[in-house]
């Protein structure tokens, strides 16, 4: 799980769409900004482990907009299955 698939997968951008990605099981992986609020984080960290899906936490939020070809940071993208 890099960066680096994030330029050509489908993706969820944001705390609220990727939480709701995971909670419907569409979700493979989901990169969380190092720099991201906990307020939006913690929710999604919990249903990721309910669903066992693995998290990465080695970006920042403007290094994760960069990847996913966003003008802005993100708190939380979701790779699709």
């Amino acid at each position: 799980m890099t960066i680096d698939m994030l330029s050509n997968a489908n993706l969820t951008i944001g705390a609220k769409q990727t939480r709701k990605a995971v909670s419907r099981d569409e979700v493979e992986c989901v990169f969380v900004g190092l720099d991201s609020d906990d307020r939006l984080i913690l929710p999604i960290l919990e249903i990721c482990l309910e669903h066992n899906v693995p998290v990465n936490r080695d970006h920042t939020m403007e290094e994760l907009g960069q990847a996913a070809h966003i003008k802005v940071g993100a708190a939380a993208i979701g790779v699709l299955r």
